[in-house]
């Protein structure tokens, strides 16, 4: 199969003519249940390439927990692979692959997947990278290997989105998932809160109070172009697009305390969806995977609980019970799980429920969590914590296994969001 990377080159013009800013640093923790032990050999002829495409598809790997990676040194011929040899030093399946540079400065980057247990091939992709898209090239591969061997889609290829305040100033920031490629969007001497993707990867909703109270943005991340959404008297606050990217969701205080309206997402159409009485808080709205329902915070019960209620607005229910304050929901792509934010003895911590048993398990250790953000395929869970008196983002699989956490030597980072898959 070849392709050429097109998706996620969107964000080529997000920084033209900006310096680069400084990196995250990835430290990872724990291990998946049973990890698949995998040999990733060195790519023919990867030294011509500006990535080193083999060591970015072995640090990938072992990031999401659920592999154990072997390396393979060098394999001469990537066509002939020994499998009784490798399925004898404990590989169930080996990666080998190719780089060539072409005339027009691009790669020909070309790998295959071998199964040692079925003893065949089970996969092959080729690419033709852009100097630019090697490192994401690679991180295709690492995508393709984890969906062949565990069933599920891999996120590698994905971005993610988070706010970095350096002194006065605020910036939000567009990186790779293992937080390598930063790029700036916006800068701002005003904070910026509350960013969120949109379904199609391409544009942003954020909350700045560049004109000295919030108002809700959507901003194009390939021209740069801003759209004012909701400037509303009061506070405007928490977009959330809806599953087709026609709509947000948005908090109002307009008419007093805060509620839940609708606005296009092209700006304007505002559509009441909350109307307590007695007036109350209703805030923080997040559309289901079906785009059938909304999951919003309110304090309609005494103390802030998570709600689900139809996309018209109308038959509330309260989703969560355990716990005094509950906050900051974010729903599964599959619909079937909610990551929020829940105080308990005084400190503030991630949790997951599972919707269908109202199983809940606290999936951190740390003590003031913000922020959760799903990723694309519903196995792992971005989130804003304190670390060593900063703020910092932190990584962790939905069975709490995994856990990584993504610092930065200056300023504090937080706000994060997952942004989808690309086409």
């Amino acid at each position: 199969m070849k392709t050429i990377l097109t998706s996620l080159i969107f964000t080529a013009g997000l920084v033209a003519g900006q310096g680069a800013y400084a990196q995250l640093r990835v430290e990872i923790s724990g291990v998946g249940s049973n990890q698949i032990p995998v040999a990733v050999a060195a790519f023919a002829d990867e030294g011509q390439s500006p990535t080193q495409i083999s060591a970015v598809i072995k640090s990938d790997l072992e990031r999401s927990g659920a592999f154990k990676v072997i390396d393979a040194g060098t394999i001469n011929d990537p066509n002939n692979v020994d499998y009784g040899a490798w399925k004898q030093r404990g590989a169930d399946a080996v990666v080998v692959g190719t780089v060539q540079k072409l005339a027009n400065g691009s790669f020909d980057v070309r790998y295959k997947l071998h199964s040692t247990v079925q003893a065949s091939k089970l996969s092959q992709l080729d690419q033709s990278a852009p100097q630019q898209y090697t490192r994401l090239a690679a991180h295709k591969i690492a995508d393709d290997v984890y969906e062949k061997l565990t069933g599920v889609p891999g996120i590698f290829a994905t971005r993610i989105a988070y706010v970095k305040q350096e002194g006065k100033a605020f910036r939000l920031y567009v990186a790779d998932a293992d937080g390598e490629s930063e790029q700036l969007a916006l800068s701002s001497n005003e904070p910026i809160f509350s960013p969120s993707w949109s379904p199609d990867g391409t544009k942003v909703a954020y909350v700045s109070l560049e004109q000295k109270k919030p108002v809700v943005y959507v901003q194009n991340l390939v021209t740069r172009q801003r759209t004012v959404i909701a400037n509303e008297k009061g506070n405007n606050s928490a977009p959330a697009w809806s599953p087709d990217g026609s709509k947000l969701a948005i908090a109002l205080s307009k008419s007093g305390n805060t509620q839940i309206y609708v606005a296009s997402a092209s700006g304007g159409s505002l559509r009441r969806l909350t109307n307590s009485n007695p007036p109350v808080i209703d805030t923080e709205p997040q559309f289901s995977a079906d785009g059938e329902s909304i999951y919003f915070t309110s304090d309609r019960s005494g103390g802030p609980q998570i709600y689900r209620m139809n996309v018209n607005g109308g038959d509330v229910k309260r989703v969560t019970f355990s716990g005094t304050y509950n906050i900051s929901p974010r729903i599964s792509s599959d619909g079937k799980s909610l990551a929020y934010i829940s105080r308990r003895n005084g400190n503030y911590q991630l949790y997951v429920l599972d919707l269908a048993s109202g199983q809940e398990q606290r999936l951190s250790d740390t003590t003031n969590d913000q922020a959760p953000s799903f990723a694309p395929n519903g196995k792992y869970i971005l989130y804003a914590t304190d670390s060593g008196g900063r703020k910092a983002l932190a990584m962790v699989s939905v069975d709490g296994r995994v856990k990584q956490r993504l610092t930065t030597q200056a300023g504090n980072i937080k706000e994060p969001t997952w942004g989808p898959f690309m086409k």
